[in-house]
């Protein structure tokens, strides 16, 4: 159960941002009904990862692999439930996601451009500083925007991930029915 009640969807200051949720999400998942006790930055949040979800260049593959190895190196189960779906979606296979946890064991199973992404996510969340010659490896598969984009998508997911770790928000938390 999450550490903090979730926001009450009724309430006047979130009505509008919980219409716009439900119109670009189709539900007001856990994650956002924890955000909206602060619309400002649930508005900001949203805006940031929709953006990162729909508007890069960076393929959606690339993009849920990451996002999953994250998920699982955070110890993350609400970002991994709603991302692995998507992640099939976007192409990965069911094989792939169950190597996550030790994926180079299993590095037949990614493409070279899959590992080095991989190697980005662990270490950007293992250590932080990531040496030049990942970067420049990167680079030299994807282009310089598509480095930028990877990098902030990885980033991004992990606070997604610490958010949800640190307010204990669980897809099966009962919640207030309060609107869609």
């Amino acid at each position: 159960m999450a550490h903090l009640p979730y926001a009450d969807l009724a309430h006047p200051e979130a009505a509008p941002l919980v219409e716009r949720i439900v119109a670009e999400r189709g539900s007001v998942l856990h994650l956002y009904q924890m955000l909206l006790h602060s619309p400002p930055l649930a508005e900001g949040w949203l805006g940031f990862l929709t953006n990162v979800r729909q508007r890069l260049q960076l393929a959606g593959g690339l993009r849920e692999l990451v996002i999953m190895r994250i998920a699982h190196l955070n110890g993350a189960p609400y970002e991994a439930q709603q991302h692995a779906p998507i992640a099939i979606q976007e192409g990965l296979s069911p094989a792939q996601l169950a190597a996550l946890a030790d994926w180079r064991a299993a590095a037949a199973l990614f493409s070279p451009l899959q590992q080095a992404a991989l190697a980005l996510a662990d270490t950007m969340t293992r250590e932080i500083q990531v040496p030049r010659v990942q970067i420049e490896a990167l680079r030299a598969l994807l282009g310089e925007r598509e480095v930028v984009e990877l990098v902030g998508t990885i980033a991004a997911y992990n606070m997604v991930s610490r958010f949800l770790e640190a307010l204990d928000i669980h897809a099966d938390d009962a919640r207030p029915e309060t609107a869609p």
